[in-house]
Parts: structure tokens; sequence; C-alpha cells
């Protein structure tokens, strides 16, 4: 499953984040904290799963070949740690 990026990853990463801000954010209850969200930036479509791979496979099933999608974790700062504890939300 090869991703390939129509910009930087830097670039992907703030159309996904101004994209989740703006149009995602609002609409999430608070039952939706530790979901995962992935993003397809060029299009702007995006799937809420509870796994990564059911939110990424949703996103491929719209579209089989997306050319830049950005994950992330609703209420953590990031999308996986690793040992230790996870990053507490922000707030």
């Amino acid at each position: 499953m090869a991703v390939r990026s129509e910009g930087t990853l830097e670039e992907t990463a703030r159309r996904g984040d101004e994209i989740y801000e703006r149009d995602i954010k609002p609409t999430l209850a608070d039952d939706q904290h530790g979901r995962y969200v992935a993003i397809d930036v060029n299009s702007g479509n995006w799937a809420i799963a509870d796994t990564l791979r059911a939110a990424t496979d949703e996103i491929h099933a719209h579209r089989p070949d997306p050319s830049a999608v950005w994950c992330l974790r609703v209420g953590y700062r990031v999308l996986r740690h690793f040992g230790g504890r996870p990053f507490p939300p922000e707030g």
C-alpha cells in the first residue's frame, strides 16, 4: 500500500491539520476520543474508526490510490507512542 505525495511531508501535515481543525474537530462528540482519523488532503475526504487500519482502509475504498493521506488520533498530540506512557491530551 504505497502512498505517493504530491508535496512534502510538511505540506501534507499542514494541510491535514488544517482540514482536521476546520472541518472535522467541530463535528466530533466527546465519545470519539482515542479514535483514529485518516484524511485525504487532496480531496478533503476523511474517515474515522477505532483502528488506524480501518480508517485508512475506508479512505482507500473511496479512492484506491490517494496521493497524500494524513492520520491522527482524536484527543492526542501524537498518533502512536513507543514505550513509557502515552502523551496526555492537550488542554
